[in-house]
């Protein structure tokens, strides 16, 4: 799972979140905003056996990723943006940081209302009761 918040300028905080992996002691996030080290970014795990690792990285572009863990063995994120082949034989994790176009303080996905300045229009005023013209 990803979670993406702006930090102003182009630049997100993106915390990758991957569900437990039975058997695996230790998780590396790898890609190309690391030249896809499998040392740079260890992943910390939660008391419910998930793991995390938070980045800042440039807004205006997508990034490939992966996880690695401590057999060797690669995992997607399920919940990633896209996926694409990769040279191996199987599919990269996609983080899409391209479509967004946040602005600092809004939410991905927010829309900026623009309120009018101008006075609702008056509604006529009813008759009182009783006092209203029947129609024929």
């Amino acid at each position: 799972m990803l979670q993406k918040k702006p930090l102003g300028g182009k630049k997100f905080q993106v915390t990758f979140i991957m569900p437990p992996i039975p058997g695996a002691e230790t998780l590396h996030l790898c890609g190309e905003f690391n030249g896809w080290s499998e040392t740079a970014n260890p992943m910390k795990r939660g008391s419910d056996g998930s793991w995390s690792a938070t980045l800042s990285l440039d807004g205006g572009k997508s990034y490939t990723f992966r996880y690695r863990d401590d057999s060797g063995e690669w995992h997607n994120d399920w919940a990633a943006d896209a996926y694409v082949p990769n040279q191996f034989g199987s599919e990269n994790s996609v983080l899409d940081l391209a479509a967004q176009e946040i602005t600092s303080g809004e939410a991905p996905g927010a829309e900026r209302k623009r309120h009018s300045a101008r006075r609702p229009e008056a509604r006529p005023k009813q008759p009182p009761r009783g006092q209203q013209r029947r129609r024929r």
